[in-house]
């Protein structure tokens, strides 16, 4: 059976993508939202060596064109028109210091904002108490909560409903949805020109209108399950990952179009989150079957080498001060840190009795990594001083792609807070 064709488990016997009923082979180990944490991976993940693997600087790995340099040059003047130029061009995170929020967030009230993946809900965390203040019914399966472009609104991503819920984040108010399909994840062009919705079942990404949702463009992907993305330092181009199929592929922002396709090598990988180096000529994507993260030259659309981390490496998130990547093991209840100056894993912090961290964010002063515990019903705020939990927080069924709001930065590329 194709892995284009097998819907996301999401609670034990029970199909929530849709009546494909066909799983005779549920080894698929665990997409992201499966409903039991991937069996831990034979790889040696608390290694703290890279290992390159034979070939690997080779171009043409299942690429569908040559891979070339989408916007040439990354400096001053060869941007994605229309982007707002960089603060520091050595630095893409360089507006995302601590409390550096933009004047029209400035008075949010500091919210998480937790989607609960089966009890069909957003829970809403008020940090400096570490207490759930409301929980807001939503559509079906909510995966995501992401910010707005122009950072007004925050969306609820109920893939399975088929909608998208705002939120006000200047009052916590919760809208009328909008029909949008399959929305799975959404990401905005980093000129604000078009949000995009990546539509994991329909096997595309959707080029809408940022406000009202309307269709502009439909891509078409050859890869199952593509779902996570980041964006080139000059907003050219975006790889995004199809963790079904283990393929990358490599869009031109401004031709909405595929302009590359790498097969990870590796047997079983599953790609997941994606995230580029402050100074944008690395790119780091987390791998839950092999456990690790893949390096690559994101220009030339290469591998360079892999580097494991723990069992599940899920989620990535950058610190406030770029120095360091936060590495989410849901598989092992970890997080691994990566400090980008050497490329080298230089802590590995335990949650106390495991779990299963996810998808978040950190706190705008730094201080507080937060992380959905997807098998467990709650979320984890970890102290990125060193590491230890200051609080575990029920809330409910399969908690997902949660939001800490507001954040620095000037603008949202969406997931759960990509803001430059």
């Amino acid at each position: 059976m194709s892995l284009d064709l097998w819907p996301r488990l999401m609670a034990p016997g029970q199909l929530r993508c849709g009546a494909l009923a066909v799983l005779t082979a549920a080894a698929l180990l665990l997409g992201a939202c499966s409903s039991k944490p991937a069996p831990k991976n034979e790889d040696p993940g608390d290694h703290h060596t890279r290992e390159a693997m034979p070939g690997m600087s080779m171009p043409g790995m299942a690429t569908s064109r040559p891979p070339e340099r989408s916007g040439e040059a990354t400096g001053p003047g060869a941007a994605l028109p229309g982007m707002p130029p960089l603060l520091d061009p050595h630095d893409v995170y360089a507006a995302d210091r601590p409390g550096a929020l933009a004047d029209v967030v400035r008075n949010d009230p500091v919210r998480v904002y937790v989607p609960n993946l089966d009890s069909d809900t957003v829970s809403v965390i008020d940090p400096a108490t570490y207490k759930v203040i409301q929980t807001v019914k939503v559509g079906n399966a909510p995966q995501h909560v992401v910010p707005a472009w122009d950072l007004r609104t925050l969306w609820v991503n109920n893939n399975d409903g088929n909608t998208l819920t705002p939120i006000d984040p200047a009052t916590g108010a919760f809208g009328t949805p909008v029909p949008v399909e399959n929305p799975y994840n959404l990401y905005f062009t980093p000129d604000g020109k078009f949000a995009m919705v990546m539509a994991e079942l329909l096997h595309r990404i959707d080029f809408r209108d940022p406000h009202t949702m309307a269709i502009a463009r439909s891509v078409p992907v050859n890869c199952s399950g593509v779902n996570h993305a980041d964006f080139s330092a000059d907003g050219r181009y975006f790889i995004a990952t199809c963790e079904f199929s283990g393929d990358l592929i490599k869009v031109d922002v401004q031709r909405q179009e595929v302009i590359g396709q790498l097969h990870l090598p590796r047997e079983g990988a599953m790609p997941q989150d994606v995230k580029i180096t402050p100074d944008g000529r690395t790119w780091y994507v987390a791998d839950m079957h092999t456990s690790g993260v893949w390096i690559l030259d994101g220009d030339a659309f290469t591998v360079r080498m892999f580097l494991p981390t723990g069992a599940g490496a899920h989620g990535l998130y950058v610190s406030r001060d770029s120095k360091r990547l936060y590495i989410a093991n849901r598989g092992e209840g970890s997080v691994s840190v990566l400090d980008f100056a050497t490329g080298t894993l230089v802590a590995k912090w335990q949650i106390p009795g495991g779990g299963s961290p996810d998808m978040g964010g950190v706190s705008a002063d730094g201080k507080v990594l937060w992380l959905s515990g997807r098998y467990n019903g709650e979320v984890y705020a970890i102290s990125t001083d060193d590491g230890h939990l200051l609080a575990r927080i029920k809330v409910g069924a399969q908690p997902h792609g949660l939001c800490f709001w507001p954040q620095p930065g000037r603008y949202s590329l969406g997931h759960t807070g990509i803001l430059r």
